[in-house]
C-alpha cells in the first residue's frame, strides 16, 4: 500500500540573527504582531549601545541575504503607517536603485531641476549615476539604522519626488506605451514620498509602530 500522506508544508522563511523564530502560518492577528515585533527587532539591533558597523551591514544587506518576497511577505501589507511598512518601503527603495541604477540615475537626473530643494535634501551626488544612486540607498536606510529616523524618511521621500519628477519629464518625450509607463510608476513615486514623509511626522510624534 502506497503512503497517501502529504508531504509537509514548507518551512516559513527565518531571517536569522534579526528576526524571532516563527513556526507555522500565523493567522491575521499573529501575523500583523509578528511583523511588529520583527521590525522593531531590526531596528533596535542597529541602534542598541552595543551595535557595531557589522551589525548595521548585516542589517543593510537583510533583503539581498533573505530575499526580498521574504520581507514582503513579513511586512508589506502592515500598511505605509507602521514601522515595519515603512521599513519595507526603505528596503524595496534600495533594491531599487542597486537593480535598476542606470534608470533610477536617468529619471532622478531628468527631474534635478524641475525639483531642486527636493533634489538638495535627497542628497544624492553629482552627477548622478548608477553608483551614486546605489550609495544613497544605502546611506538613507544606514541612516536610518543609526542616525535621525525621520530625517532618514525625509530624504527618501525627497529621492522619491525627484524621480517622479522626472518620470514626468521624461513621459512628455516618450511614446504613447512608455509615456504611460513612466506617468504610472510616476504615480507611485509620489504615493510613496507621501507615505514615507507621513511616516517621519508620526516619528516624531512617536507614533510610529
Amino acid at each position: 500500500m502506497t503512503d497517501a500522506r502529504p508531504d509537509p508544508p514548507p518551512r516559513r522563511p527565518q531571517l536569522r540573527g534579526e528576526m524571532p523564530d516563527v513556526a507555522g502560518d500565523p493567522d491575521p492577528a499573529d501575523r500583523t504582531a509578528v511583523a511588529h515585533a520583527t521590525a522593531a527587532a531590526v531596528l533596535q539591533a542597529a541602534r542598541d549601545d552595543g551595535s557595531t558597523p557589522d551589525t548595521t551591514q548585516r542589517l543593510l544587506d537583510l533583503a539581498d541575504r533573505v530575499g526580498l518576497d521574504e520581507i514582503a511577505e513579513l511586512w508589506r501589507e502592515s500598511g505605509s503607517d507602521t514601522l515595519p511598512g515603512t521599513l519595507w518601503s526603505l528596503y524595496l527603495l534600495r533594491s531599487w536603485v542597486h537593480r535598476n541604477g542606470a534608470e533610477a540615475a536617468r529619471v532622478f537626473a531628468a527631474g534635478e531641476h524641475a525639483a531642486e530643494v527636493l533634489t538638495a535634501v535627497a542628497g544624492v551626488a553629482r552627477p548622478p549615476g548608477p553608483e551614486e544612486v546605489a550609495t544613497l540607498g544605502d546611506a538613507v536606510l544606514t541612516s536610518a539604522f543609526t542616525g535621525d529616523f525621520a530625517v532618514a524618511l525625509e530624504r527618501a521621500g525627497a529621492f522619491c519626488r525627484v524621480v517622479a519628477a522626472g518620470r514626468a519629464h521624461v513621459a512628455d518625450d516618450a511614446d504613447d506605451s512608455e509615456a504611460q509607463r513612466q506617468t504610472r510608476l510616476a504615480r507611485g513615486n509620489l504615493r510613496m514620498a507621501e507615505e514615507l514623509e507621513h511616516a517621519a511626522a508620526m516619528w516624531r510624534r512617536n507614533e510610529l509602530h
